[in-house]
């Protein structure tokens, strides 16, 4: 196995997104952090180059390619094979909309993150004007598509969380609400910035808080969500 071949396996540009807002959050320490969903292992590897103590599980882990740590077999809706209060921080890129139970991943999280930890996630945000009109008129989200019903090899994209969503399960299981961020601007949802005024008609007449319609929501095309743990 070559090094070459520890590359990002997500949406390109994530990666690169990502990093200064991981950064930013943590302050720059070097904290223990755990890469869940590791993939190849190109965030691991860049966390292990800036001096961050790093472990990395995955579903897979025989797809893990870098060198310099090991990658243990985990289910993120299963047990998480680490101790109690083991961790500053856990990434999650690309994950949650791989996942059924999520319940069962903030548990986790919870349990294995130290007090004041924090679990950093990305994922397709469903809530961009881009990915409401398309489900308008096809019936799926932004980077979501027809399921292959007899496939379950956990590759699929299967669950469509929205912010209100992560927020209620991540106070559930003892983290605050998420601070969010978004890798870029899609250009579509800007193109569609002349529903924004029918939409704030609809906060009112709806009497709706307009949560769902801040401007990284509905411009974003991946959302970044930071839960911190209590205490």
């Amino acid at each position: 196995m070559t090094e070459n071949k520890v590359v990002p396996i997500s949406i390109p540009g994530i990666h690169q997104a990502f990093w200064p807002w991981f950064i930013e959050k943590t302050g720059g320490q070097k904290i223990k952090v755990l890469d869940c969903g590791a993939g190849h292992g190109a965030f691991t590897k860049k966390l292990v180059e800036a001096g961050y103590d790093v472990e990395a599980c995955d579903l897979f882990p025989e797809i893990f390619y870098y060198e310099g740590v090991s990658c243990k077999k985990a289910d993120v809706t299963d047990h998480l094979p680490y101790p109690d209060n083991t961790f500053d921080a856990i990434v999650a890129m690309e994950i949650m909309e791989h996942i059924q139970d999520h319940e069962v991943f903030f548990k986790e999280a919870n349990r294995i993150l130290k007090p004041g930890g924090s679990v950093y996630i990305s994922t397709p945000n469903i809530l961009s004007l881009k990915s409401r009109s398309r489900f308008l008129f096809t019936g799926y989200f932004y980077s979501f598509k027809p399921l292959e019903l007899k496939n379950y090899d956990g590759l699929q994209h299967v669950a469509s969380l929205t912010l209100d969503q992560y927020n209620y399960l991540g106070i559930k299981h003892g983290f605050k609400p998420a601070e969010i961020s978004v890798d870029k601007r899609q250009s579509t949802s800007l193109l569609l910035l002349w529903l924004w005024p029918i939409m704030k008609l609809m906060e009112g007449v709806k009497k709706t808080s307009g949560f769902h319609n801040q401007w990284d929501l509905i411009t974003g095309r991946i959302l970044f969500m930071r839960y911190q743990k209590e205490g």
